[in-house]
């Protein structure tokens, strides 16, 4: 290995600590090795091994190198260029993830239609594929088939790909009901600070689950007697524990009411395919789900999820940054008329077509034509709510719109630790955002962007947030190690390239 390689490497193990927010000291203490070392490795003064940058990936949850994948690993985009043309919105990345973990309540054959075919599904593939699940993509590849085993092999199951998911945690509604005993690594994924995983230990309880964590393991032990006897009240209306409730009650013979449910776009799409499985569930779309499970589910069903709003907002503020008339159809509207509402407040030129119906028959979309617009701040904060309200995932937009609009703007992220920290990055490229308190930032524009050399972001929204500025800015910007936006994007960087923008998909090594 060349000495100017081990400096790049070194220049990107650098960029991957510091963008998580680790010293020296913290990188040394989980690779065991010392803080003069780590120190050596970064200023490429030390012959460092591939089995020591696998490590050092794993740890910084970064993928530092890439042998023998063909995903790409940087981005070279020349900014300044018009969008035009139309879009269409992928199937949902959240929906698709919570529909693979519902398969392992089913011992038929399940096809999911247009599965996103992401770094997130593969993961959770691979988790699969190790405990003894057959998966093959049918159709030229556009559709996925699931077939369980009659027992699940889980102690052969993939650490490696389950810690690279925060979606591992929805597989304990359904191992419930399929053993008595399990492990699970620690869940990963974005690096959005501390999220207790207490809420679904209290909602999974009342099913007979309790789970010791020790040695980057979650441990289950089911008690099969223990049945809720009364409506279970989640303590945080979260998607996923909404969804891990809803999973684990799918299966209990009886009738489960879950309150302070999540009604968001993901949730409705697993009630939807519960339902294709002969779980009827009462109230989708409100807060109150009441769920009448089946014991034994064995059919072979084949379902549609429905397209993605956080997709379909990324590619309207893509359109918004570089003053691009765009249409993007299959857009799920009624996951994103409060965005809508505040945008048209901000002065948004938009058409909406009629409405008319997803795939999965329920879920309702338009084709959305957004043009040019001369946009003013909002008069109050951007925040989310949980839906109806404005999507959590959708607040990272706002702050490249707001940086596009007239005035200053308030983003409130109340829900994530960190994310708001990784909106500054956007200074960088000429943005003027200034950082109030972990959750709030201020955001001041019009914005004159400007190309630069970054790593991404650990967090997959405000990394597309980046990608969409260097887009609007003058010159040619350079995104390193984009892995996290592949975990939620499909071929992002060439459908981008089909309307307008010009991004280069890249490696150094």
């Amino acid at each position: 290995m060349t000495d100017d390689y081990l400096v790049r490497i070194g220049k990107l193990i650098r960029d991957a600590r510091q963008h998580r927010g680790w010293t020296q000291s913290q990188l040394a203490e989980a690779l065991g090795t010392s803080q003069s070392a780590v120190n050596r490795i970064e200023r490429g003064n030390q012959n460092i091994s591939l089995e020591m940058i696998a490590r050092i990936g794993e740890a910084l949850d970064s993928e530092i190198v890439s042998l023998g994948y063909s995903g790409p690993m940087h981005l070279r985009v020349v900014g300044r260029r018009r969008l035009s043309g139309a879009i269409d919105v992928k199937t949902s990345k959240n929906a698709c993830v919570a529909l693979l973990c519902a398969t392992l309540l089913n011992s038929g054959r399940t096809v999911l239609r247009r599965v996103a075919r992401i770094e997130e599904v593969y993961r959770l593939l691979e988790v699969l594929n190790s405990i003894g699940v057959r998966t093959r993509w049918i159709n030229d590849g556009a559709d996925l088939e699931i077939v369980p085993p009659a027992d699940l092999d889980l102690d052969s199951i993939d650490a490696e790909a389950a810690r690279r998911t925060r979606s591992i945690i929805m597989f304990m509604g359904p191992l419930l009901h399929r053993a008595e005993r399990f492990k699970l690594p620690y869940a990963g994924g974005c690096d959005l600070g501390t999220r207790t995983v207490e809420p679904h230990m209290q909602a999974l309880r009342r099913f007979g689950l309790e789970v010791t964590a020790t040695e980057g393991m979650y441990h289950g032990l089911v008690e099969g007697s223990v049945r809720p006897d009364r409506p279970i009240v989640l303590t945080e209306r979260g998607d996923t524990v909404t969804e891990n409730a809803l999973l684990a009650a799918a299966r209990h013979d009886g009738v489960t009411v879950i309150r302070n449910a999540s009604s968001n776009y993901m949730v409705q799409d697993l009630c939807f395919f519960l339902e294709q499985l002969g779980v009827a569930v009462e109230g989708v779309g409100t807060t109150t789900l009441t769920v009448h499970g089946r014991a034994d589910i064995n059919v072979d069903v084949d379902y549609s999820p429905s397209e993605d709003p956080v997709e379909a907002m990324s590619l309207l503020a893509a359109a918004v940054v570089t003053e691009s008339e765009l249409t993007i159809r299959r857009v799920p509207v009624e996951f994103l008329e409060v965005e809508l509402a505040v945008l048209e407040e901000m002065g948004l030129d938009h058409d909406r077509s009629p409405e008319y119906p997803a795939d999965n028959g329920r879920t309702r979309l338009i084709d959305l034509t957004v043009r040019p617009s001369k946009l003013e701040a909002p008069i109050d904060k951007i925040h989310p709510m949980p839906f109806p309200g404005l999507n959590i995932d959708n607040v990272p937009f706002f702050a490249a719109i707001a940086a596009s609009a007239h005035g200053s703007t308030l983003i409130h992220d109340w829900v994530y630790d960190n994310r708001a920290i990784y909106l500054t990055d956007l200074n960088r490229l000429g943005g003027r955002l200034q950082l109030l308190d972990p959750h709030r930032v201020l955001v001041e524009g019009p914005t004159r962007w400007r190309a630069a050399e970054m790593m991404c972001p650990p967090a997959l929204r405000p990394a597309v947030v980046v990608l969409l500025a260097m887009m609007a800015a003058e010159g040619t910007s350079v995104l390193r190690n984009v892995y996290v936006i592949n975990r939620g994007y499909e071929d992002l960087a060439d459908r981008l390239n089909s309307i307008g923008a010009q991004i280069e998909i890249f490696r150094d090594i």
